[in-house]
């Protein structure tokens, strides 16, 4: 076998085992969280909880090369850029902050990271998450959303994420009817005031990607009261078929790896 191709078999191999690896949230940070953040931010943040382990019970450090964060998530790398944007990107989530509410009725501030490191020799870079964040990362074992980093990588909307995190956590019950002004208020949307510019580019552009790229199938419908349409019922379906997930998988690799045979392909034609 070709050693080059073999290497890059391997690597590719290894890229895909980390993207499998596990998102583990506790019900409240996902589902009473309030937050804004960019699209790269969300996608580290979900990088370095998917880098913890079920059984830890600290934090500990998180260390990984920028060029391994670039590979998961399918960004191109250009040298001193992608250093630059990651670095940037760290720095705005230090300075950034989460509102959580209590069952109390009360809400409490959070921090996403406490301190982080960055070598620029070796591309390396290590961070501490916030303790405060422990109780809703740590030692779960019920009233918890788990899900493969994977089914994130390859959206495009920041909105994708955050609806696909909340409905994921729904998935047992088949099914959410929320507010539309809380579905506002929870991912952040400040623009698109009129029903149907948020429906279209909030509520539709999402669920396409979460279709297209997640382990869930989404549908939905306005429910009008009073003559105003105020709330979406949301329906959930998990993606179970094992032809449904490859086309998924094979999906997300296209986007990830658009100048490669997607590896679910190769291990399909490997199996044929």
């Amino acid at each position: 076998m070709d050693t080059a191709l073999d290497t890059r078999a391997t690597r590719q191999r290894k890229i895909n085992e980390l993207r499998g690896y596990k998102v583990i949230k506790a019900n409240d940070l996902v589902r009473q969280s309030r937050y804004q953040l960019s699209l790269q931010e969300q996608k580290i943040i979900l990088f370095l909880i998917s880098k913890i382990t079920p059984d830890s019970t600290d934090f500990g450090c998180i260390d990984f090369e920028i060029t391994e964060f670039c590979d998961v998530c399918g960004i191109t790398k250009d040298g001193g850029k992608s250093y630059k944007n990651v670095k940037d990107a760290i720095k705005k989530l230090a300075d950034k902050s989460l509102w959580v509410r209590m069952d109390s009725g009360k809400n409490v501030l959070l921090r996403w990271i406490n301190k982080a490191w960055l070598e620029e020799k070796d591309g390396t870079i290590q961070i501490w998450l916030h303790d405060d964040m422990k109780p809703y990362l740590l030692d779960l074992h019920q009233k918890f959303t788990q899900y493969e980093l994977r089914y994130t990588l390859a959206m495009k909307s920041q909105y994708s994420i955050r609806l696909y995190e909340l409905l994921r956590s729904y998935e047992y019950q088949k099914g959410l009817l929320i507010d539309i002004d809380e579905m506002r208020e929870m991912l952040a949307v400040t623009a698109y005031p009129r029903y149907q510019d948020f429906r279209r580019n909030v509520v539709e552009m999402a669920i396409g990607e979460i279709n297209n790229l997640s382990d869930i199938v989404v549908t939905y419908k306005a429910i009008k009261t009073s003559g105003k349409i105020n709330k979406i019922e949301f329906t959930i379906r998990l993606k179970k078929d094992m032809d449904e997930r490859l086309q998924t998988w094979n999906r997300i690799d296209k986007v990830l790896n658009p100048k490669q045979t997607p590896l679910f392909a190769q291990l399909q034609l490997t199996e044929n």
